[in-house]
């Protein structure tokens, strides 16, 4: 397995490539100015040569020796300070030509002093040479027009040698350039002490490499590398066991983000540590909530009449009832029982809310209803004895909507009442179903001294009556496309031969092929009642 590089490895490695990148970059431009200088001072060497050579020239008798050549005493003494000045100038040549503006790359030597270390022959007075370089040519010109030094520095490299070149104009008594005197100078110290720089700045940069890595890794492994070194191990031993820490990390006296983090780490030991304590204490808490939660459920659900069938010694009418709550207990009830042999009372309903608030109001709601219906109380009496009873200390202001019907079993005639329930669903025999939509009085708990209006109706031997609560059209999608009341008829008349326990399971899958993955956020509760008439003893 690969070893990770320490973090101190890391900065280590870091700091040499910037010293380094910064000492070349120095370097660089150091060799570049130091190298300029140079060349400008030997240029400017080779030019006081020049200058020195002019002096000795008697300008008007160049054109004279070339024309004759002939050489007299003042040619030969001139010819011999040269040889002289080449040497002791250390230069690589000195000579004094013709050249024509008419043919720049055409040289006509006057005089050519060569210093005999070079291993090359002078050229003798008159020799014309056409090898000049064309490189040289305008500044040639220019030295030809105004009989000054050349327009630039003339510098030449090569593999073994390094000069610089020196270009003059010679000015005869009438104001004529009638010469150009050249000078050829070597530059070896030039290339000597550039080697010693470079030699230099290499061994000072390695130095302070050197010196900035002992300064850095001391500064390191005192401020860095030793307060995270015991920063990480007290993080690996509290994830190891969870106990505090007895005493304050050395790392706590660092006074730069060191510190800061070393003291974060204390107290972070200390708040995880609370934290577990508050957590499992939560998760206690939780699951006693959750097991009074189960416990409630059940309690509700055994509240809710789920024997089936509900009264065996009536063969006048089946009916079937199912309550999903959306949460562990919920707000919707229903409820069927006998008000005395003849008479049957219906009850669905929908507490406002979710949850354990709805299901205590569900619990009174639910108590209340059932005793005033069972003291021979008519429907619309029924509902307003309720409202009286929840709207006091109603401070929650929760409600339930409810639809009760009381039927006289041996009629089939009815009384039935809606405090801002759904619409019920009505089945003649041999039809489909249909809702029953009229004008509905206010949910119960909302406004004291309510009267409730009531209906009757009649129901015949193969009639149904199906109702629900609010989740069987809100059901929603993912879409965000509701159930409806569309559907839930479609289904019905799909089912109108089912039993009245198999329509609402039909009805159930429907709902919950419709909305798929969605969670569920109402409680879902429907009821089915089918009459068969008197004397029925068979059920069809």
């Amino acid at each position: 397995m690969k070893q990770k590089k320490s973090f101190s490895t890391v900065l280590i490695i870091t700091i040499v490539i910037v010293i380094a990148a910064l000492g070349f970059i120095t370097a660089l431009i150091g060799y570049k100015e130091f190298t300029s200088v140079l060349e400008k001072q030997y240029n400017n060497s080779a030019y006081e040569v020049a200058e020195t050579v002019r002096s000795y020239l008697n300008p008007d008798k160049l054109n004279y020796y070339l024309e004759t050549g002939e050489k007299d005493d003042e040619y030969n003494q001139i010819e011999a300070d040269l040889d002289r000045l080449v040497v002791s100038m250390n230069c690589n040549y000195i000579y004094v030509a013709r050249i024509t503006p008419e043919n720049l790359l055409e040289t006509t030597y006057i005089f050519d002093s060569v210093n005999p270390w070079t291993g090359f022959d002078r050229y003798p007075l008159g020799y014309v040479a056409t090898d000049m370089d064309p490189k040289y040519a305008e500044d040639t010109r220019h030295i030809l027009e105004t009989g000054g030094r050349a327009e630039q520095y003339l510098y030449t490299y090569t593999a073994t040698e390094a000069h610089t070149s020196a270009g003059l104009g010679v000015i005869d008594s009438s104001g004529n350039v009638v010469a150009i005197i050249g000078v050829e100078k070597p530059m070896t110290s030039l290339v000597d002490a550039r080697n010693t720089y470079v030699r230099d700045v290499v061994l000072a940069m390695l130095a302070i490499v050197v010196i900035s890595i002992v300064v850095y890794l001391m500064f390191l492994r005192s401020f860095l590398v030793v307060p995270l070194r015991e920063i990480t191990e007290e993080a690996a031993r509290f994830a190891e066991d969870h106990s505090e820490r007895e005493g304050n990390l050395k790392a706590e006296q660092n006074q730069y983000e060191i510190g800061i983090l070393a003291r974060s780490i204390r107290k972070m030991e200390s708040d995880i540590n609370v934290y577990i304590d508050n957590l499992t204490k939560v998760t206690a808490e939780k699951e006693r909530i959750g097991a009074e939660l189960n416990v409630a459920t059940q309690i509700q659900a055994d509240m809710l009449p789920r024997i089936f069938p509900a009264f065996p010694d009536y063969n006048e009418f089946e009916l079937y009832a199912t309550m999903d709550p959306a949460k562990e207990v919920g707000g919707d009830f229903y409820d069927y029982f006998l008000v005395d042999n003849d008479h049957i009372a219906l009850v669905m309903a929908d507490v406002s809310g979710k949850g354990v608030p709805a299901a205590l109001f569900m619990v009174i709601a639910k108590t209340l209803i059932k005793n005033s219906a069972q003291h021979g109380n008519s429907p619309s009496q029924i509902l307003a004895y309720a409202n009286e009873q929840l709207n006091e200390g109603n401070e929650a202001e929760l409600f339930v909507t409810v639809w009760i019907a009381i039927i006289e079993i041996s009629t089939g005639k009815g009384v039935a009442a809606n405090a801002g329930h759904e619409n019920p669903v009505l089945r003649r025999a041999g039809g489909q179903y249909e809702l029953q939509i009229y004008k509905h009085s206010p949910a119960v708990a909302t406004i004291d001294g309510i009267r409730y209006k009531q209906h009757e109706f009649e129901i015949h031997p193969g009639d149904e009556i199906f109702v629900y609560t609010d989740g069987v059209p809100e059901a929603t999608n993912a879409k965000n496309e509701l159930y409806g009341d569309k559907r839930m008829l479609d289904v019905l008349n799909r089912n109108l031969d089912a039993s009245t326990q198999e329509m609402l399971v039909a009805m159930r899958e429907d709902i919950e092929k419709f909305v798929g993955d969605v969670p569920q956020f109402d409680d879902i509760t429907m009821l089915s009642f089918r009459y068969f008439g008197p004397n029925h003893n068979t059920k069809e």
